[in-house]
């Protein structure tokens, strides 16, 4: 016999022990069981009894909450946790004042510096309030030699003049842009002028004239012609130099107005051709005396203004208002005025009106070859000839 069948009769005789043995150990299995069960039986019902007991007790006894426990003494209510802390952050005094606090009012350091602060913070608020820096307000001097500020109308067109493009030659005012001349001279003349001498005025650099045609009186109200105007017409014609007008009123209504606006055009009438540069009306007041116009309100004065520029500027003439800082600003409604160009009378070295103006009258007592004693000299920013 081979030794493949040896391995093979082993191999079966192992397997069927493996198999007795299994049969054997199950029946020893089903024969011990019942033991078992009945114990473990047993201790689950020990195990349940023991349960209920334990419920009954602790039904019984009374509960305890969470609130009961002693340790919760330990920590504080939150309202007292907030109502302690400042206490224990700033250690407050009687007074309410915190300790830091108390300590720094009583060190003459702290206080001096306190003091500087406050002192700088006074300046700069009362800086920032002056009207003679907060750039709201123009200073006026009233005729009674009082000042005041006037704070600046923010409805009317604003002077834009670059002031350190003006330059001065032998006394006359030119403003120069880019090396060129883009303004003119001239001269504004009456019978309190005197003899002029036109070619010498125009030899000495003057381009135009503002002659005074006529006036009513401050106190008669009679309208008269000026004694040298048509003298001094035809001097400036021969002379070849630019003629503007100007009309010195003293009107008390409309009526008076439109009548003086009827006595200037029918002086000018001759030389109409002759006038390219404004007729400017000249209201005011009288110098150690009173006028007619003491009376009138600042909306009068305004009402009379507007008729006699209307008048001027239906005949086809250009209308200009006269007047120094003051007039312009206090006594007349410029808001009401803006259609008509401004001839500023105001002998500064820098005019600090605020609104635009066209003329600017800078001296009355000047000199010019021509004139014999004092000139009043003028500049103008606008070359009206060309219009």
């Amino acid at each position: 016999m081979g030794p493949s069948v040896i391995y093979m009769v082993i191999g079966v005789t192992a397997f069927i022990l493996v198999i007795l043995f299994t049969v054997f150990r199950g029946n020893d299995s089903k024969r011990g069981s019942g033991a078992p069960l009945k114990e473990a039986e047993k201790q689950v019902q020990e195990e349940a009894a023991e349960e209920s007991v334990m419920e009954a007790e602790e039904e019984a006894a009374p509960k305890l909450r969470a609130e009961d426990l002693d340790f919760w003494d330990m920590y504080p209510e939150e309202d007292e946790q907030k109502s302690e802390k400042p206490r224990e952050d700033t250690d407050f005094d009687a007074d309410g004042e915190s300790a830091e606090r108390a300590s720094s009012n009583n060190n003459p350091y702290t206080e001096k510096a306190e003091k500087e602060r406050e002192a700088e913070r006074q300046k700069e608020e009362e800086e920032r309030n002056d009207p003679a820096t907060d750039g709201k307000h123009t200073l006026i001097t009233n005729r009674d030699g009082s000042e005041e500020w006037v704070l600046i109308s923010p409805y009317l067109t604003k002077n834009t003049l670059d002031f350190t493009k003006m330059e001065d030659k032998a006394g006359l005012k030119r403003y120069m842009e880019n090396g060129r001349k883009t303004s003119y001279v001239g001269v504004d003349i009456s019978k309190h002028t005197g003899k002029v001498y036109f070619p010498s005025i125009k030899a000495a650099g003057v381009d135009y004239v503002m002659i005074r045609l006529g006036s009513r009186g401050y106190s008669t109200g009679q309208i008269t012609l000026d004694e040298n105007f048509k003298e001094n017409m035809e001097g400036a014609i021969d002379s070849q130099l630019d003629i503007g007008i100007y009309f010195y009123s003293q009107a008390i209504s409309q009526e008076e107005a439109i009548q003086e606006v009827n006595f200037v055009l029918q002086n000018l009438e001759p030389y109409r051709a002759h006038v390219k540069y404004p007729i400017a009306f000249n209201m005011g007041f009288v110098s150690n005396d009173k006028s007619r116009i003491e009376g009138l309100s600042r909306e009068d004065k305004t009402i009379v203004t507007t008729s006699f520029m209307e008048g001027i500027k239906t005949a086809g003439y250009v209308p200009m208002i006269y007047g120094d800082k003051e007039w312009l600003i206090k006594e007349i409604d410029l808001t009401k005025l803006q259609d008509y160009d401004v001839w500023l009378s105001q002998e500064e070295d820098i005019p600090d009106y605020p609104y635009l103006y066209s003329m600017w009258q800078y001296n009355t007592d000047g000199i010019v070859n021509g004139i014999d004693g004092g000139a009043d000299l003028n500049i103008c920013f606008v070359n009206y000839s060309e219009r």
